[in-house]
Order: C-alpha cells, then structure tokens, then sequence
C-alpha cells in the first residue's frame, strides 16, 4: 500500500486522514501532539521527515504557515513524489510549491470546497477543485477523487481565484459578519433569512486564519469586496435621501 502523508493535522488534515486511511498507509504530522487524535482514526503520527518521504504529501497548514513549511520540506520529498496544498487560495501556493521543490516532483494545486462541516454527511457530490502545476499527476488525482464520489474540476490557479473571489472572499465576509453580530434564528423568518442562518452555520467554525487568507492571499479578493463594500454604502445613501 501507497504511503500518503499529511503535513497539518487540523480539522481538514483530520478530516482527510478519515477518507483516505482505507485506501492509503496515511501518516501524518503536526507541531502538536496528536499520537491520541491520530491512533483514534486509525493512522500513525510521524516526524515531518516520515511525512516527507511519502509517495504523496498533502499540505494541510494554514496558507500564512505554507511557504515556511514547503522550504523545511524540499530537501526531504523524494523523486517522483506528487504533492499536493488544500489551500483555498491557488495563486500563490502554486507559486511556492513550483519554485522551491525539486523539478522530479509533480504538483498539484487542489482546493477541496467542503470542510468536515459541510461534508458531515459523505463526500459524495462534494465538490473539489485541480489545478495541475507540474506534471500529469492530476489525472490520477482527479480518477481518484472521482472514485470517492466528488465533483471534480480541473482548471488553473488563476481562474481559481477569479471565481473564488466572489465565491469565497464575498460569501466569508457577509458571513462573518453576521456571525460577529450573531443574527438570530427568529420565529417570523423568510427562506431568505434562512439562507443567512445557514450561511452562519456553514462559517461559524471557521479560524480567523482561514478568513484572513481568503480576503489577503487571493489578488482578486480586494476588488471584488470594495466593491460590495461601495455598492452596499450607495445604496444606504440613496435610501436615507429618499426618506
């Protein structure tokens, strides 16, 4: 069996490392402790060196975390090796991966668009996004995630973040702030306000840290979001002048 390794074993690495433990001798690594939370799904807990040394290497860090962690991996990948991010920006962990690891590794910038929230149920339907970055390994990636019932679409890291600036950056900022002001789940509600509700639920759970690399690691975040932030003050203005 294949040796899959898992740097970052947060709630993603977890949720990973549960789907992939069947099909894989999955390891996994992260600056904690988490000997009791790796035996409790079934895989082993290693050194970033036993990570490292896997015939596949998924990055699970945190995107502030992820350029610091590729240079401390580049020495240990070994040729042929395919290594993949999670990362819900692609651009810049494109950039990384590509230029600090070894030409004999293959590449592939992935973005799966569920978390263990939203995939509570199953991944089946659940959708996963392939940006191929060196290499045809995303072929096999894409015959694999299919195999597990996932949506899969492969397209570059710039159209990636093209689109996930509306459908990332924007969702998560409304999102959060309604979080912040903790709307409430009232008894005279319209499926509208019920959306919002669900929205809330969907990104309640979410780190600051995740939000923060949507809004600032994605180049066509800023645009998109001004310009909700300028349409939405407009139209404040045009109603109170209209009272």
């Amino acid at each position: 069996m294949k040796r899959f390794g898992i740097v970052g074993f947060g709630r993603f690495g977890q949720l990973a490392a549960q789907h992939l433990c069947d099909h894989f001798d999955v390891v996994v690594h992260d600056q904690s402790d988490i000997a009791a939370a790796a035996e409790g799904i079934g895989v082993r807990a290693g050194t970033l060196a036993d990570v490292a040394s896997c015939d596949t290497v998924m990055l699970a860090v945190p995107v502030q975390a992820m350029a610091e962690t590729i240079a401390l991996i580049a020495p240990m990948i070994r040729p042929g090796a395919l290594v993949l991010d999670v990362a819900s920006v692609k651009m810049l962990p494109a950039k990384w991966l590509a230029d600090a690891l070894p030409q004999s590794v293959d590449i592939v910038a992935t973005h799966p668009l569920f978390g263990p929230q939203s995939a509570r149920n199953g991944l089946a339907g659940q959708p996963l996004v392939l940006c191929p970055v060196r290499g045809d390994a995303h072929h096999r990636v894409a015959a694999f995630g299919r195999r597990l019932g996932l949506k899969v679409t492969i397209t570059t890291a710039e159209e990636h973040d093209r689109e996930m600036a509306y459908v990332q950056a924007l969702t998560h900022l409304i999102g959060r702030a309604l979080v912040n002001i903790r709307i409430p789940d009232e008894a005279l509600k319209t499926n509208s306000y019920q959306h919002l509700l669900e929205l809330c639920g969907l990104i309640g759970d979410d780190s600051k840290e995740l939000f923060f690399a949507i809004q600032t690691m994605n180049p066509h975040a800023a645009d998109v979001t001004r310009r909700f932030l300028a349409e939405a003050n407009d139209l404040l203005g045009e109603s109170l002048a209209a009272r």
